[in-house]
């Protein structure tokens, strides 16, 4: 008995005994304590099993913000990966009302216009049309009527290309499913003709827009400019010719003939805002917006926000890339990169 004893006794040294509680009424986790060696290396066993215990508790505590986070991810990836209509304009006030007065001016009152939007690249320029466009159409009348052509100097290589979009857009009488027919002229002559045949008071109005505009001046003779400039001066079928451009110069490069007969109307879109400015809206692109289900959350959330921009590290990563390139496209990277990295 007592070497049976002294046998034991190695095999019970350093266990604390059990309480009562541990059966009777005890959680598991006084159980588990209770079972783990007190001294030696069975700390990080104690360690292991409360840090477990912690991760659960929190797990379950914080399940219902899972689909929080979801949406939030889903929302900034809608702000910064893809072209919003309904989004913020930033600094484009007057512009976006100057060009959205044009364009109903086409559309209502049948008056044929031309313009070029011009600003260096990610300023802006194509989220400023959509948000014209958007409002455009927003009344009824002219979204059951007006007719949309959008062509893009990177496709359209030449006038041939060009027309053959242009015709199969506007799906006129030469188009039997997506194939079109007829040579260069015998195309330029019908889509001539099909504009030039109406007036205002009858016509659907249509809209060209011609994005890397200054790639069609490259086309032979710059027939196409030329023929669609002319169609605007003339008063038949309404029509407005938009062209979006990132050259400033674009008006020396055009033929004599052309720009004759182009408006003139210029809408400059450059990023004037200032470092402040440039905070402000990287915290506004940050932050939820006030009908997210969650409020408690969306709270906490923006705070968190407003407290990282208050931060002297992020001041100063924004400093450098305000300094280095501030147009919002290269913002919206920045970003992106620094959501996901937190979210991974």
């Amino acid at each position: 008995r007592a070497e049976a004893g002294a046998r034991a006794a190695p095999e019970s040294r350093g266990r604390i005994p059990l309480p009562a509680s541990a059966f009777v009424g005890g959680g598991a986790e006084e159980l588990c304590a209770c079972a783990l060696p007190a001294t030696g290396g069975g700390g990080s066993w104690r360690s292991r099993v409360s840090v477990t215990m912690s991760k659960r508790k929190l797990k379950e505590d914080n399940f219902p913000n899972g689909d929080c986070i979801s949406k939030v991810q889903q929302i900034l990836r809608e702000r910064f990966c893809h072209l919003n209509p309904s989004a913020k304009l930033f600094g484009m006030e007057v512009q976006y009302k100057h060009l959205a007065e044009l364009l109903k001016r086409t559309a209502v009152h049948g008056e044929s216009n031309s313009a070029l939007i011009i600003g260096p690249r990610g300023s802006g320029k194509t989220q400023l049309l959509c948000h014209a466009l958007k409002k455009l159409v927003e009344i009824k009348p002219v979204r059951e009527n007006i007719l949309q052509v959008h062509l893009n100097g990177l496709l359209q290589t030449n006038d041939k290309i060009a027309l053959k979009e242009i015709t199969r857009q506007l799906n006129l009488e030469n188009v039997v499913g997506d194939k079109v027919f007829g040579s260069f002229a015998e195309n330029l002559a019908f889509l001539l003709e099909a504009l030039k045949r109406g007036d205002r008071a009858h016509s659907c109005p249509v809209l060209f827009i011609l994005e890397e505009f200054d790639l069609f001046v490259y086309h032979k003779n710059q027939t196409l400019l030329y023929n669609l400039f002319d169609v605007s001066q003339s008063a038949q079928t309404p029509i407005a010719v938009i062209g979006l451009t990132c050259r400033l110069d674009i008006l020396e490069l055009l033929e004599k003939r052309v720009k004759s007969r182009f408006s003139h109307r210029q809408i400059y879109v450059m990023n004037s805002f200032d470092f402040k400015k440039y905070v402000n809206i990287c915290k506004e692109q940050l932050s939820l917006p006030s009908e997210f289900p969650e409020k408690n959350f969306a709270q906490k959330w923006n705070k968190n926000v407003q407290s990282l921009f208050e931060d002297q590290t992020v001041q100063d990563v924004l400093q450098n890339q305000f300094h280095y390139n501030k147009d919002l496209r290269s913002l919206y990277v920045l970003l992106v990169c620094l959501c996901w990295n937190s979210a991974s």
